[in-house]
């Protein structure tokens, strides 16, 4: 389990698309054992912050970091499940096993230890009676859950999930809701991007408002209000440039 005081740092980031800045100037301090939405309108920077943070995306200015190191090897990040090829020929297991690939060194071998692992996040996210499905003959919330523990075998610190609520009907929310509670009991820190507000108070401890730059972040009773929710999302401050992800 991650020490309470482990934090993930943004400081003063940015990123830019030709130029234009899609992220400006952020900075931000996360702790461990949280579950933070990501909230903002369309071409606010949300998956732009998240590639960045995971190191997916060039950074412009600033600089992230966990702890007293980089997020190399503390970040997980899980994409949107349109950004995904569903007919892939591969089974649940196969795609958990993934997860351990930037573990091994040039010379290692999948080891008892990794198949411990994958086993381990296949119970945390409910996945064990599925291990020899294909991914393709899954549900949208089996889907998700699938790659969260890809992502869990990864024995990251930090996961960051693109609109992972997207798509999902009632029960399937529910039960992946569930799986990220119980990644945030063990210590991790859960970032996802979020549309849906009605439905932010019931999903995560925190939240962050950004548009292009930082509106606010706290804990969601008393980040999450009417005002800043205005600021959020009432213009963009880049209004006046092509919208970015």
């Amino acid at each position: 389990m991650d020490a309470p005081a482990r934090c993930l740092l943004v400081e003063n980031l940015t990123v830019s698309y030709n130029r234009i800045p899609a992220v400006h100037h952020l900075s931000l301090s996360l702790s461990a054992g949280a579950s933070v939405g990501l909230l903002g309108p369309n071409g606010a920077g949300k998956t732009t912050l998240l590639k960045a943070i995971a190191g997916l995306l060039p950074i412009e200015t600033g600089r992230v970091s966990f702890g007293d190191s980089s997020t190399a090897h503390a970040v997980a990040y899980v994409p949107q499940r349109e950004a995904v090829d569903w007919d892939f020929p591969i089974t649940v297991q196969a795609l958990v096993e993934m997860g351990r690939f930037s573990n091994l060194g040039l010379w290692d071998t999948y080891s008892a230890h990794d198949a411990s692992v994958v086993r381990e996040a296949m119970e945390i996210t409910e996945l064990q009676s599925l291990a020899h499905r294909q991914i393709k003959a899954l549900s949208g919330g089996q889907q998700q859950r699938a790659f969260l523990a890809r992502a869990l075998a990864q024995q990251a610190s930090v996961y960051l999930l693109d609109e992972p609520f997207t798509g999902l009907d009632t029960n399937a929310q529910a039960g992946f809701a569930d799986a990220l509670c119980r990644l945030r009991d063990l210590g991790k820190l859960i970032i996802a991007s979020h549309h849906n507000l009605a439905s932010v108070p019931n999903l995560f401890d925190e939240v962050i408002l950004i548009n292009g730059e930082l509106v606010a972040n706290g804990s969601t009773a008393t980040t999450f209000t009417d005002e800043n929710i205005r600021k959020t999302f009432s213009t963009s401050i880049f209004s006046g440039h092509t919208p970015h992800p």
